[in-house]
C-alpha cells in the first residue's frame, strides 16, 4: 500500500513532467485518490516546496494546479534563457526540433514519451527562436500542439516539410511504432520501436550540420 509521501512524489513528478496547469480531476484520477484528497495533497506539496531551499513553487486556483519557479530565482533565470537563446542549439534542442518537423503536429506528452526526458525548457527555447509554434489540440482541452514554423521551412530552404530528406520512410517508422505500442503482443514491437529511435537520432546527426541555416 502506498504511503502519503509516495503520492506526494507522485504529484511533484505529474506536474513537473506535465508542466502547464493540471485539471483537479485529471490529478485525481491519475493518482487514483477522491478529488478531496487531491486538493489535500497539493496543499500539503505546497507548503513543503514553500521551505526556503526549494526553488520551485506550486500555484493553483482551486481548479488547477501547476509547478513554477520561485519569483526571486526570476533575474537569475532570465539570465540563464539570454545566454541559452545566444547560443546554439544543443544537441537536445536538434533532437526535439527534428522530431517536431517529422512527426507534427505532436503533443508535448508524444514528443517527451519519444525522447524519455522533459522538454518544457527546450520547446520554449524553439518557441521564442521562431523555431516551432504552437496552437490548441482541437481533440482535447487545454492541451497543445506543436508543429515548424514556415521560418524554421524558409531557412532550411524546403516549401513544406513533406520535402524533409526520407520524409516517408520515418513516417512509416512511426506509424510501426505506434502500431506495436498499441498491440504490445505484436512480435516485432521492440525492432520498430528501436528503429523509430534511431530514425530521430540519424536525422539529428544530420541538422547539425545545418545548425547555422536554422539559427
Amino acid at each position: 500500500m502506498k504511503t502519503p509521501e509516495n503520492k506526494l512524489a507522485e504529484l511533484e513528478a505529474l506536474l513537473f513532467i506535465h508542466g502547464e496547469a493540471l485539471a483537479m480531476k485529471k490529478i485525481a484520477s491519475i493518482l487514483d485518490v477522491k478529488p478531496e484528497e487531491a486538493a489535500q495533497l497539493i496543499e500539503e506539496l505546497k507548503g513543503k516546496l514553500g521551505a526556503p531551499d526549494r526553488g520551485l513553487a506550486l500555484v493553483s486556483d482551486g481548479d488547477k494546479a501547476q509547478l513554477v519557479t520561485k519569483a526571486e530565482f526570476g533575474k537569475l533565470l532570465e539570465k540563464f534563457v539570454k545566454d541559452e537563446l545566444s547560443e546554439e542549439l544543443s544537441p537536445a534542442s536538434l533532437e526535439t526540433l527534428a522530431a517536431i518537423v517529422y512527426f507534427a503536429p505532436i503533443s508535448r506528452a508524444r514528443l517527451e514519451y519519444l525522447r524519455g526526458v522533459n522538454s518544457s525548457f527546450i520547446l520554449r527555447s524553439l518557441l521564442l527562436r521562431g523555431l516551432v509554434e504552437r496552437f490548441p489540440d482541437p481533440h482535447r482541452q487545454n492541451q497543445f500542439l506543436y508543429r515548424p514554423t514556415f521560418e524554421l521551412l524558409k531557412h532550411v530552404g524546403l516549401a513544406k516539410r513533406e520535402d524533409m530528406p526520407d520524409f516517408e520512410k520515418y513516417q512509416s517508422l512511426m506509424q510501426a511504432f505506434e502500431t506495436s505500442q498499441a498491440n504490445p503482443a505484436a512480435p516485432q514491437a521492440e525492432n520498430q520501436g528501436a528503429a523509430s529511435d534511431a530514425a530521430l537520432q540519424e536525422h539529428t546527426h544530420a541538422e547539425e550540420k545545418n545548425d547555422g541555416a536554422q539559427e
